[in-house]
């Protein structure tokens, strides 16, 4: 889709004009606050502008879309949804038999949604997502110490992931208990959401941040090399290696000023301050990544070293 609307920068900007426009007609409408006029100038913007793009790229006939597995920028479910894909977040666990928490009409970018019905969901003091109810399994085939560790004698689940439930019962999931990053200060940091935010940025297509007992985070990001030639015959750019196109000028700021405007969401301790521009693509089932992509953080940590240390120097 990025690819599409990039084909046409005249065209591009319209689009996007037209996206600021409509996204607090799309909210309203969603939560039943619109009036006639709004939901008729949504309607017409999406007539002129979000249906043929949906169209081109195969979602007009989209009802549904989920997404799940791994965290996704609020600000892009916000654009999915206010271009007419109606995307949400769902979560669950596979002892859960899948999902426990999904919302599809009333949606809250960055949150997955509510309970599903007959699910009991709930925040321990340690920050942990819970849930229990008769989607849960019994237990692990002939493995009752594992059994014992997932779920307690009280019937709860235990997924491994910190949460907070807010005063309407959506769920926000902040990241894996054993993921976090303590900085220096204490602050606990959820590397994955920053990571995820970092990869909204048109140049960037791997990431993994830094920070843990750390004076400021920091991030590895990695140039997506499919995006790289055409954001150069835009601005005019020619290069002829990756790792030309990495050190030149225009790369660096134009990857700095994306970063900047990601990290507009979070608080002065939680931004990526400083990154460490790469140029060769991490492989799944290596030192770097795990067989399904998932970050090893103690191998990035290890394998680029002096890279890290640099950013803090």
């Amino acid at each position: 889709m990025t690819a599409a609307l990039a084909a046409d920068p005249e065209k591009s900007e319209k689009f996007n004009e037209a996206v600021a426009a409509a996204e607090p007609l799309r909210e309203k409408i969603t939560w039943g606050t619109a009036t006639e006029d709004e939901i008729a100038t949504y309607q017409f913007l999406d007539d002129v502008a979000f249906s043929t793009v949906r169209q081109l790229v195969g979602l007009d006939e989209c009802e549904v879309a989920v997404t799940g597995a791994a965290p996704i920028p609020a600000q892009l479910i916000t654009w999915f949804r206010t271009i007419g894909v109606p995307l949400a977040e769902v979560y669950g666990m596979s002892e859960n038999t899948g999902p426990m928490t999904f919302e599809r009409f009333k949606v809250k970018a960055g949150t997955v949604g509510k309970a599903l019905p007959g699910v009991e969901l709930a925040i321990f003091p340690d920050g942990e997502v819970c849930c229990r109810g008769g989607l849960v399994c019994e237990g692990y085939l002939n493995d009752p110490e594992k059994t014992a560790e997932a779920i307690d004698a009280d019937g709860w689940l235990h997924s491994g992931d910190i949460g907070e439930i807010d005063e309407d019962g959506y769920l926000r999931i902040v990241d894996r208990k054993k993921e976090l990053i303590i900085t220096a200060g204490g602050k606990n940091l959820s590397p994955a959401n920053l990571e995820a935010s970092l990869k909204t940025v048109a140049l960037i297509g791997q990431a993994a941040v830094i920070g843990d007992n750390r004076p400021f985070v920091s991030a590895l990001v990695v140039i997506d090399g499919e995006v790289a030639p055409g954001w150069a015959a835009r601005n005019g750019i020619e290069f002829t290696t990756l790792e030309e196109f990495a050190e030149l000028p225009a790369v660096v700021e134009a990857i700095n000023a994306g970063v900047v405007e990601a990290m507009s969401g979070y608080n002065g301790a939680e931004s990526v301050k400083k990154v460490c521009i790469l140029t060769e693509e991490w492989m799944p089932d290596s030192e770097l990544l795990t067989p399904t992509s998932k970050l090893k953080r103690r191998g990035i940590n290890e394998v680029f070293a002096s890279e890290i240390e640099a950013l803090y120097a």
